[in-house]
């Protein structure tokens, strides 16, 4: 595990709070300071008829106020429930996706609650933005799941799959919980009711694939009780199944059937509208 900072969008919201304790909890295992994030990110204004763009309409003294005040108060909570962790503040007056997708290249993730308001918005083009182009893990933080539920993991061959893996592992190992390695893919169809035998040489193909990958780590992680399993279902069903039961779904930013171009996949963003516990979008792993 690396020591760098974890970096929480923080927008005084309910679901920030789940993400700053999610990111806190992170923090007490691996050693990392958190920051807490937030951006002033106010939209323009000007009359419908005017094609002249208009200023930024800036906070005035009494909601800076306000805001420092409740990210104090965010401080002083985490001081008492973490108290081993070390926490600073960061308020910035520019676009909350630049810059956190800026700032993740000095963190360990980027951790967002599943909605928010003002600037993080963390279900929408911000958490897609972010997710797309972020140099560490995003986290986005939703339900509240056991603490000795397992880590579930989507595979396919693409690069960012392995990423995943290595990611989801390493959160197992920490964790001191299961891994659940999980590849998904559908077959043409009338092929299970037609040739139910190639149905079936194609799912062992498949999981020995799967157990194939898995054994690659097998060495650095013996303590880490891992099954892999093939899904002949598609991907994206497969994986919200298994998170029911699960705290962390982890993916690849982009998959091996991504689309050109696509630099959020279709999977990783199912998961994160869909997901009914935590997801994390790898598309780099940062170096300690």
């Amino acid at each position: 595990m690396t020591t760098k900072k974890i970096i929480v969008g923080y927008d005084l919201s309910t679901e920030a709070r789940a993400a700053a304790s999610w990111a806190l909890d992170e923090a007490a295992r691996t050693g990392a300071p958190v920051e807490f994030f937030y951006a002033w990110e106010w939209p323009t204004w000007a009359p419908a008829a005017s094609m002249i763009p208009a200023p930024n309409v800036w906070p005035d003294g009494e909601m800076e106020r306000s805001l420092h005040g409740g990210l104090e108060e965010a401080v002083s909570a985490a001081k008492l429930s973490h108290p081993g962790v070390h926490t600073t503040i960061s308020i910035v007056h520019a676009p909350a996706a630049l810059t956190l997708i800026d700032r993740s290249a000095e963190a360990s993730v980027v951790v967002l609650g599943s909605r928010g308001h003002h600037a993080i918005a963390a279900l929408g083009s911000l958490t897609v933005a972010v997710s797309a182009h972020a140099h560490c893990p995003v986290i986005v933080v939703r339900g509240v799941p056991a603490p000795d539920a397992p880590v579930v993991v989507g595979v396919d061959d693409s690069d960012c799959a392995r990423l995943a893996l290595e990611f989801a592992i390493a959160q197992a190992a920490a964790r001191s919980v299961p891994l659940r390695v999980i590849r998904g893919g559908t077959f043409a169809a009338g092929l299970v009711e037609e040739r139910p035998s190639v149905a079936e040489q194609i799912i062992q193909q498949q999981s020995d694939a799967v157990r194939e990958l898995l054994a690659e780590w097998h060495q650095k992680y013996p303590d880490v009780q891992a099954t892999a399993t093939y899904l002949a279902e598609h991907p994206a069903d497969a994986l919200t199944e298994a998170a029911a039961g699960a705290q962390l779904v982890v993916v690849g930013s982009r998959g091996r059937g991504a689309l050109r171009g696509m630099l959020l996949g279709s999977v990783s963003q199912h998961l994160l509208h869909r997901s009914p516990c935590t997801v994390a979008v790898v598309r780099e792993i940062p170096q300690a």
